[in-house]
């Protein structure tokens, strides 16, 4: 009987784990409080967090429980990300919610939404500097673009090993989005310009509603045809919302397509985090990349908006330019918050969901065309 409790014990988790499991331990309970305490993107937070937990309970090689077993559970679903299938399901439900008449009303906002772009190329740049292999590189400059499932699709094709470092990265940037980009936008403002108002949109029809899923889909999928999985699900699932006759499909894309997604691929990607594969230097060294990137990105958007107020009559606000990441809608928001800490009656909201939406579609295209080049 000792000897059989002896074999027991040396079983047990507590007896196959290393420091390296608790530390992702830790990590894990961390996201699972930022998102419940402080409220930083719950939807991601939570279920990445649980993952990350579920991920480093260490098990014996070759039971078929592992994440990176061939016939675990874990494994059938974690193909969804390896494959690249969840990403386009994620952009399909976003489509489905996102109204893009204000981004129609004042379409020289969308330059916004293509200047903060400038952190995924800078980044890809300095990445290859580093000694990252191209598709690495490629796959690492995307973490600029803020842009979560953008980020795995791009990775799961160029880089599948470095799929777990570059998510988690992506989308702890994404939750951040309230703590990292105010200092950037307050650095490279004015309260003068913090203070500059808007004027009001003009009223989008609802034929141009509907014309633009279809028509910017062509322009871009053309422009950048490896993005058409992604972009193709975004203008895809807007159409839905706008025609009104297919509602049901609409509701669906924005309900319950997107929410199981979310849960799949939080709690897959999370558990991808497995201490022996995640804890190496070259994941440290993507999460600094991945700060760099989102921070040229933010400064990028501001700074050229600045630019454009230099040739524009009515100025506009030159926070709008940090909403151009693609973190939806979550740099509007802080865009708005920002705002109203000069002034509590100046509403950016509205006018900041115009890069923000350009800010999707512009990663895409990104990544089409950084998956054209290294692919």
């Amino acid at each position: 009987m000792g000897q059989l409790f002896l074999e027991f014990l040396s079983n047990t988790g507590f007896a196959l784990a290393d420091y390296r499991h608790f530390i992702m331990i830790l990590i894990g309970i961390i996201f699972i409080y930022l998102g419940i305490a402080k409220h930083y993107e719950p939807l991601l937070l939570v279920p990445i967090g649980f993952g990350i937990l579920v991920g480093n309970i260490p098990v014996f090689k070759g039971l078929g429980l592992g994440i990176y077993e061939d016939n675990s559970v874990l494994h059938y679903l974690y193909m969804g990300v390896t494959s690249g299938v969840y990403p386009p399901l994620i952009f399909l439900g976003i489509g489905a919610l996102t109204d893009f008449s204000t981004m129609l009303a004042r379409p020289m906002l969308m330059l916004l939404g293509a200047a903060a772009q400038m952190g995924i190329f800078l980044t890809f740049l300095g990445a290859l500097a580093l000694g990252f292999a191209p598709n690495e590189a490629a796959a690492i400059g995307i973490i600029g673009g803020a842009d979560g499932p953008t980020a795995i699709f791009l990775t799961a094709k160029l880089a599948p090993h470095l799929i777990g470092p570059i998510a988690v990265a992506a989308y702890s940037y994404m939750a951040l989005v309230p703590v990292i980009q105010p200092p950037i936008m307050k650095l490279l403002t004015s309260r003068k310009e913090r203070l500059i108002r808007m004027e009001e949109p003009r009223e989008v029809s609802k034929r141009e509603k509907i014309i633009f899923p279809i028509l910017g889909f062509l322009l871009c999928c053309f422009l950048a045809p490896a993005a058409l999985p992604l972009l193709g699900m975004l203008f895809f699932g807007n159409l839905l919302k706008e025609c009104v006759v297919a509602e049901r499909l609409a509701q669906a894309a924005r309900t319950s397509v997107i929410d199981t997604v979310t849960i799949l691929l939080g709690l897959t990607v999370g558990a991808s985090t497995q201490a022996d594969v995640f804890l190496t230097p070259q994941s440290v060294g993507i999460f600094i990349l991945g700060a760099t990137a989102f921070g040229i990105a933010t400064a990028s958007g501001v700074i050229f908006a600045k630019i454009m107020n230099l040739f524009l009559k009515a100025k506009i606000n030159p926070l709008l330019g940090a909403a151009g990441v693609s973190a939806v809608p979550d740099s509007a928001r802080v865009v708005q918050m920002v705002g109203q800490a000069e002034d509590p009656n100046n509403f950016l909201l509205m006018h900041a969901m115009a890069p923000n939406i350009s800010g999707v579609i512009g990663s895409a295209i990104g990544a089409g065309i950084l998956w054209s080049f290294v692919g």
